[in-house]
């Protein structure tokens, strides 16, 4: 047995330096001048520098960029949580005539990909006038399957007696999600936070495709432009592209390092009594 969680661990700890390698050297290289980054053999201990971030914040509009994500991601998020989490409670507690096929139906939608209904949207956006505005990102977000999958599956795992214990005393199916289940929902509601925070943050297509003004733009479509264009005779820097990417992870780590004790019992839990 001792052998065995040995072997597990020393399996564990090998696939964490295989993901986490890329990572390293992410970091690492944005903290080395140019000429360095592509050097063979590595030197992994540099003679490090700031100058490729300073030359990120001098050069590009990066905070700006920082804050319209900032502002589109919590906006969208928000907006995703106010919107699942009744929907979530009315399938997962609530009975009512077609609530098996309505259920399917949205989770169904987790099968077709956003390519495949860009081209509506789009033009939908565009008879609505919302071109060029954090709405059409933030309204776009809030049809979200996963995460009503989740906290259905979370509302349904909570004992019944919970709820029969509050009609009893009085309590009407708003108070009941608003005083009994909702506080209980916590490590579900913070597993789907982490969950659309991150995929708000790292959309890219919609964005793209959506918001064309450049002071608009949210942090994945700006970095965009550290690559060049097809037309681009500019040498591709590896440094700004790195130090511009390590800074973009920065508040995703900070929501997942905040809410990580309620993410894997979010997760487990929703899995179970899914």
């Amino acid at each position: 047995m001792k052998l065995k969680n040995t072997l597990t661990y020393v399996a564990m700890a090998f696939m964490g330096v295989i993901f986490l390698f890329p990572l390293l050297w992410s970091v690492v290289s944005s903290l080395k001048p140019e000429a360095e980054i592509m050097n063979y053999p590595p030197k992994w201990i540099a003679d490090f520098t700031l100058i490729n971030y300073k030359s990120v914040l001098a050069q590009y509009p990066y905070t700006g960029w920082m804050m319209n994500s900032l502002i589109i991601t919590i906006l969208s998020t928000l907006f995703v949580l106010v919107l699942t989490t009744p929907a979530a409670y009315a399938f997962g507690r609530l009975n009512f005539k077609g609530k098996k096929v309505i259920f399917t139906l949205i989770v169904s939608m987790l099968l077709i990909p956003i390519q495949a209904y860009i081209v509506p949207l789009f033009l939908l956006v565009s008879k609505l006038k919302l071109l060029n505005t954090f709405a059409a990102l933030i309204l776009v977000a809030g049809a979200n399957v996963i995460s009503v999958y989740i906290l259905t599956s979370f509302f349904k795992g909570i004992p019944n007696e919970l709820e029969e214990a509050a009609r009893i005393d009085g309590c009407k199916d708003f108070g009941i999600f608003w005083k009994i289940m909702l506080p209980l929902t916590k490590p579900a509601v913070s597993t789907v936070t982490i969950l659309m925070f991150i995929s708000n943050w790292n959309n890219f297509l919609w964005p793209m495709i959506a918001i064309r003004a450049n002071a608009l733009k949210p942090l994945t479509v700006g970095i965009a432009q550290f690559m060049g264009g097809a037309n681009s005779t500019a040498q591709f820097q590896y440094g700004t592209s790195l130090a511009a990417a390590c800074m973009a992870i920065i508040p995703s780590v900070i929501v997942f390092l905040s809410l990580q004790r309620y993410f894997v019992e979010g997760i487990t839990n929703s899995g179970i009594k899914g």
